[in-house]
């Protein structure tokens, strides 16, 4: 991986993109967990605002994907004003594991004050909508399509709209895929899709008319932030720092029992699992949980 960082380097001097040393950092880790299969999709909020984060990530990948073929399955993906990395064959993997339950996933309802935590069988009519998204995404990225890329646009047949909704924009040579859609005709909100898209265990649930509630509700509770830390194989006459891969939250109340929660354990083992398949890039991985006292949260 130590050849795929030097691409990535190049390439971000080629196309001009100068990025502060913690952004770059970040993207060095986002990439390389795509690459390695620790995470299917990753989102990127840092190294600047659309559309000029767009233009940049479609240039970065044009480039990286003619240098390399170990960056040949990466896309940019955008929901609404979110926009992502993801790598469409672990993403394919991904939905199908969800929609089989073999990704176990936890519900934190924000509707009801204090928060109440739920099991995917305990789950509403929203979670419900959640599941129906996760099916739009199967439609979309099918693990029997050729070489796991999206699926082209004449098989999609069945989707009212779907040939102007699905349509992928164009950006700098790069195909960009829009699934702003699957937000459309349902409660569920982006705190919500994000919770599952990016892969954490337990996820916030709330509709799209309680967002107010939502926050308070959250912004009221201390949380425990549970932090994925991994280590880098350091190059010669380099340190390696533990670096966050990945982080999320959880009301207080709601996880007494921090990193020996029954859900983190097997959340942690799953992580570990996948670690052990890329040990040439990572060095270690381990699960840090801090407190968090109640503050203004934006969701």
């Amino acid at each position: 991986m130590e050849e795929a960082l030097k691409v990535l380097d190049a390439s971000l001097s080629h196309i001009k993109w100068r990025l502060k040393a913690p952004s770059k950092r970040r993207l060095e880790i986002d990439i390389l967990a795509l690459c390695t299969g620790m995470r299917p999709v990753v989102m990127i909020d840092y190294g600047g605002k659309m559309p000029e984060l767009q233009e940049h990530l479609c240039a970065l990948l044009h480039h990286i994907q003619k240098e390399s073929t170990i960056f040949e399955r990466l896309r940019v993906m955008v929901i609404e004003d979110m926009i992502y990395l993801i790598h469409v064959k672990e993403l394919a993997e991904y939905v199908r594991s969800s929609l089989n339950s073999e990704t176990e996933l936890l519900y934190v309802d924000l509707e009801q004050d204090p928060p109440k935590m739920m099991t995917m069988e305990e789950k509403s009519s929203l979670g419900m909508q959640l599941t129906s998204i996760q099916k739009f995404f199967s439609l979309f990225f099918p693990l029997d399509g050729m070489n796991n890329d999206p699926l082209p646009q004449d098989r999609i047949t069945d989707m009212p709209d779907s040939k102007s909704s699905l349509e992928p924009t164009t950006s700098q040579s790069s195909e960009v895929i829009d699934l702003s859609r699957c937000m459309l005709d349902n409660q569920v909100t982006v705190p919500t899709l994000n919770g599952w898209l990016l892969g954490y265990p337990v996820v916030y649930l709330f509709g799209k008319d309680h967002i107010e509630e939502a926050i308070y509700n959250l912004s009221t509770k201390s949380l425990r932030i549970y932090q994925i830390l991994v280590c880098r194989h350091a190059t010669p006459n380099k340190g390696s720092q533990p670096e966050e891969l990945m982080s999320f939250s959880v009301p207080y109340d709601l996880s007494m029992g921090g990193n020996k929660e029954p859900w983190a354990v097997k959340f942690l083992a799953s992580m570990q699992s996948k670690w052990e398949k890329c040990k040439l890039t990572w060095r270690s991985l381990k699960m840090e949980v801090a407190e968090c006292y109640p503050q203004a949260i934006v969701l």
